[in-house]
């Protein structure tokens, strides 16, 4: 099996292996410095890049080419143009140039903008992005690239990716040339994001009509059993899921994605990947074609996965850890400490700029994982909660507090866990020991970024994350180049800001109720949706710090907040619709019919000897009753209130009475229904329940 891996590996990308296999030795070095150091790639250049490409493409069976490309709906996009040129007398040529794979102009006009262009204005450009790999797909040569209007704005989720890229390796490499690092060409951030996902049986998936429009479940009884026992985790995978983790892997492979590690997650259903470190933007475009593959090959299983972060109420949501760290061109590390974490000094004071970007940018942190999905699962002991904190480990943490305090360090030496028997070895314990219940951790190397969503491109993530620890370089890299001091004034400035920015590191359990009265007094925000969470993009200190970084212009932030809150109200204004018809076409009825047999055996009893009991038809038509009576008066408050959202015209007064008015109206409607599918002959309930879905493969 290693040998077919390796044969196997990367056999459908345009890599740097096949890149110097197919180009001319004086063209494959001109792209490589357009890749390494981002020099421009003049036409000649790309012509010949385009004929291999072109040539490599067609061996292999393709007959169309994209540009592949991230707008901001989340997902991808691409329109396919086949390779053939009229030649005359009938015939075709198969070409492709350097200005087909350097530029397309696709049709702008139906891609969310959120005002940066007027619907007339249909023209789009995309634009190659050499850093990241052509790759065939479904027998097409995707190009990735990225995605700007007519008037040059970002229209993309790529553009301000590696924007962002740039401002961190700018910032960085500023810190490393006062350490004397004159080697280091370059510095960029690595990504490793794990992904979650459920996985149903397809024959019960198109029976839910919640499930086909909105990913998730909005009715629905806990079946008997659910994660109590917690045997799915780590648990023996089912034949049948590992036959499509078995694909799924072999198909990552092929285009190049390091897919590592699988396993079943904690619910009933649930499962998880997750590869490899590597190159921030590289890492987005393969997470985005990994969640494409997940859905598709499920389906040829018979089926259908979901990926949005709460299926299922009453058991742990889907999350996609978003393992954040940073590293030069040779491959040094910069979050790995040194013997000891006390004497490095250069690893500390990277350590105390992040520490400053997330106390200071708590805000865009939390606004970067807000969705309406996510809503459902941050805090609801699954996930870390809306508060934003760092977890060190205790032996970090004892560091920083001397490093504050002007204490000695009183350095630990190695301690060793006594595992129990003569035949295995002692093993050392980790200080920093991961903590799940912390939305940002350090694990080592590495910070993990635990509150994305499992459907979320980590795009915008980690345009957040890499900005506010970029700005936070440069605000310390001006202090640095100005101090007529060097080491002292390094060795200050670490001790200032963990004096200044030590409130948002806790090591404890971000669970629990103290926790957030705790983070309240240390004035940490809470904010707990989304509504609350993205007019923090719009402030100006933020929208300052993207402008001063080159990441987004003013435009550019004022667009992506519209786009994200009508998102937000559009997804739930979806969810709404679902539930009033299924309520009315479905349960309502369905429990009609269960009232009326109910009511027929409680007269044919009755009939046949007046005082025989009717104990459970008696009781169970009142309760049915009584239920359905609710159930249809919050089904018309629910619809009443749609029917005022969709009257409304201003973006954030729809938000806001979504968070206030929908949400609940649906709370209240699910509340009855669920009791009526606990109450109601299971032959009656119209569609399967959670029983079927979390525990239907076999």
């Amino acid at each position: 099996m290693e040998k077919q891996v390796t044969e196997i590996f990367g056999e459908n990308v345009f890599d740097d292996s096949t890149m110097r296999q197919t180009l001319p030795k004086d063209v494959y070095k001109e792209l490589r410095k357009t890749i390494d150091d981002g020099l421009p790639l003049n036409r000649k250049i790309a012509d010949a890049v385009a004929h291999a490409m072109k040539v490599w493409a067609l061996e292999k069976g393709v007959t169309h080419f994209t540009h592949w490309f991230q707008p901001m709906t989340g997902v991808t996009a691409e329109k396919h143009d086949s390779f053939i040129t009229p030649a005359g007398n009938g015939k075709v040529l198969m070409e492709f140039s350097g200005k087909e794979l350097i530029k397309g102009e696709p049709d702008a006009s139906s891609f969310p903008s959120g005002g940066l262009r007027a619907t007339f204005e249909a023209r789009g450009y995309t634009a190659w992005d050499p850093t990241s790999n052509a790759f065939i797909k479904e027998g097409v040569l995707c190009i990735p690239t990225a995605f700007a209007s007519y008037t040059g704005h970002a229209l993309d989720k790529k553009t301000p990716l590696l924007r962002s890229m740039d401002a961190i390796n700018t910032q960085a490499l500023r810190i490393l040339r006062l350490f004397g690092d004159n080697q280091t060409r370059s510095v960029k951030t690595t990504v490793g994001p794990e992904q979650e996902y459920f996985l149903v049986d397809e024959k019960y998936f198109w029976d839910r009509k919640d499930l086909v429009y909105t990913g998730r479940t909005l009715f629905g009884s806990m079946a008997p059993k659910g994660q109590e026992m917690e045997d799915h985790y780590f648990g023996t995978i089912k034949s049948r899921v590992q036959k499509f983790m078995t694909e799924l892997d072999e198909e990552l492979w092929k285009l190049g994605v390091t897919s590592k590690t699988e396993h079943n997650e904690v619910a009933p259903a649930q499962h998880e990947m997750a590869p490899i470190f590597t190159t921030t933007n590289l890492a987005t475009d393969q997470n985005q074609l990994a969640m494409e593959l997940i859905q598709r090959i499920a389906k040829k299983h018979g089926m259908v996965a979901l990926l949005h972060e709460k299926p299922f109420d009453g058991i742990n949501g889907s999350g996609k850890h978003n393992n954040w760290s940073i590293s030069t061109d040779s491959g040094d590390n910069l979050l790995e400490p040194g013997d000891t974490p006390y004497e490095n000094i250069q690893f500390l004071l990277f350590l105390a700029a992040i520490v400053k970007a997330v106390d200071e940018h708590q805000d865009l942190l939390r606004l970067s994982v807000a969705t309406a999905g996510n809503d459902h699962r941050l805090g609801a002991n699954e996930a870390p909660p809306a508060i934003i904190s760092i977890f060190m480990g205790d032996e970090l943490e004892e560091v920083i507090e001397a490093i504050r305090d002007d204490k000695d360090y009183g350095n630990h030496e190695k301690i060793f866990m006594n595992i129990g028997t003569d035949v295995l070895p002692n093993l050392p314990i980790d200080t920093t020991d991961r903590n799940r219940t912390s939305p940002f951790a350090f694990t080592g190397n590495k910070f993990e970024f635990r509150m994305p969503g499992s459907a979320q491109s980590i795009a915008g993530i980690n345009v957040i994350l890499n900005s506010v620890i970029a700005d936070s370089l440069r605000a310390i890299a001006d202090a640095l180049e100005a101090a007529p001091d060097f080491d002292s004034a390094l060795h200050v400035l670490i001790q200032s800001i963990f004096q200044d920015h030590s409130r948002i590191i806790f090591n404890g359990n971000g669970y629990s109720d103290e926790w957030v009265k705790e983070a309240q007094n240390r004035g940490l925000l809470n904010l707990k949706t989304t509504p609350d969470a993205l007019p923090y993009f719009k402030n100006e200190e933020n929208i300052a710090l993207f402008e001063r970084l080159g990441v987004f212009s003013r435009e550019e932030v004022l667009s992506r907040y519209e786009i994200l809150m009508e998102e937000y109200v559009n997804l739930i204004n979806i969810e709404a619709k679902t539930m009033v018809n299924m309520a009315k076409k479905e349960i309502l009825p369905a429990v009609a019919g269960f009232e009326g047999k109910l009511a027929d055996i409680i007269l044919s009893k009755k009939e046949a000897m007046p005082d025989l009991p009717a104990v459970y038809e008696t009781r169970t038509l009142e309760d049915a009753s009584e239920l359905t009576k609710k159930a249809y008066y919050t089904l018309e408050k629910l619809e009443t209130d749609v029917a005022v959202l969709n009257s409304m015209s201003d973006f954030e007064e729809k938000a806001f009475f979504v968070r206030d008015h929908i949400l609940a109206d649906m709370e209240a409607l699910r509340e009855p229904c669920d009791f009526l599918e606990d109450i109601t002959d299971a032959k009656e309930w119209p569609f399967p329940t959670y029983g079927k879905l979390l525990f239907g493969i076999q």
